[in-house]
């Protein structure tokens, strides 16, 4: 099959074009670079930098392409809420453009890649995808109203679509901002570098932590499923994990002990979260492979920045 990944040079979409192009597939990627980097991607990879609102570039990468892979967003919570605007106009104008383009050139099928956070807080767990939204943030507002256009426009044209809601993706090479990085490669650095690891109020918040191999698993069977048109489907790893749990499995791992630091306010998130697997298993045939210790070790493994400090604490041990 030939497909397009908008924002493929990122952490999930780079893992994505990999496994598509193991696979024997044609991949093209779009991406401004504002947070990919090309050099992750597979040389077999047809690389174009551009911004998914830049209809006319997406009409010409378009051109044989069965699939869009929809993962070009603004992704940082924090950010959203200082800059909505920003958000609304590249996680929703952006799709809208994507859409218009897949109607013009003739593309039967959209993957869109959408976020448990769309969820917010909810009293019943594991959260499934009836429940009502209570977005937290303007980048979960920014993703469940692009769920909705993606639906509606789907039907009106005739394209058919799917939204993944992806809850806490990690694995070797996850990006680590210095403001507001993911909790599990910070995790790794400060406890390899012998800091302290920020916990909130008692660390008792649960996450739904899904290895990335997982997610690319489901993202892969999502282009040629069956019976997927206008659904919203969870992935994640099914299983709830306290963050202070987080903290002390990394600890075990690398055989260092964390040194953490509690601190009295709230996490701004939710105190609650994890995702219910059952339309995920019915519709995609989709049960996540990787058990949550398991893939932390292959991100101590795999990724050079971990490996690199860990070997060091060993020579000076």
């Amino acid at each position: 099959m030939q497909f397009l990944i908008t924002g493929g040079a990122g952490f999930l979409g780079s893992a994505l074009a990999r496994r598509l192009v193991e696979q024997g597939h044609d991949v093209r990627v779009i991406d401004d670079l504002s947070a990919g980097d090309p050099a992750r991607l597979p040389e077999a990879v047809s690389f174009s930098r551009g911004d998914v609102n830049d209809v006319p570039r997406l009409w010409a990468l378009l051109q044989g392409v069965e699939c869009v892979y929809h993962l070009a967003a603004r992704v940082n919570v924090t950010e959203s809420v200082r800059y909505p605007r920003e958000y609304n106009a590249v996680n929703v104008g952006g799709t809208v453009s994507v859409l218009e383009a897949m109607r013009d050139v003739g593309v039967r099928r959209l993957v869109f890649t959408s976020s448990g956070a769309i969820y917010g807080n909810q009293s019943h767990q594991p959260v499934h995808e009836d429940l009502p939204p209570d977005p937290l943030s303007p980048y979960a507002v920014s993703k469940l109203a692009a769920e909705h256009y993606i639906h509606t426009i789907g039907r009106l044209w005739d394209v058919e679509t799917v939204s993944l809601r992806i809850f806490n993706a990690y694995g070797p090479g996850q990006p680590l901002p210095n403001v507001h990085p993911p909790v599990i490669p910070q995790f790794f650095r400060q406890t390899l570098g012998g800091g302290s690891l920020v916990i909130h109020h008692n660390g008792a918040q649960t996450r739904d932590f899904v290895y990335i191999d997982d997610v690319v698993d489901a993202l892969v069977r999502a282009a040629t499923a069956p019976d997927v048109d206008r659904q919203v489907i969870n992935v994640g790893s099914g299983t709830e994990t306290r963050i202070k749990d987080v903290a002390l499995a990394i600890g075990r791992i690398t055989g260092r002990e964390p040194h953490l630091l509690t601190v009295s306010a709230q996490d701004a998130g939710v105190s609650r979260m994890f995702a219910d697997l059952a339309r995920a298993r019915d519709l995609l045939g989709y049960k996540p492979q990787v058990m949550f210790e398991d893939g932390l070790r292959r991100v101590l493994a795999e990724d050079a920045r971990f490996a690199v400090q860990q070997a060091a604490e060993n020579n000076s041990a």
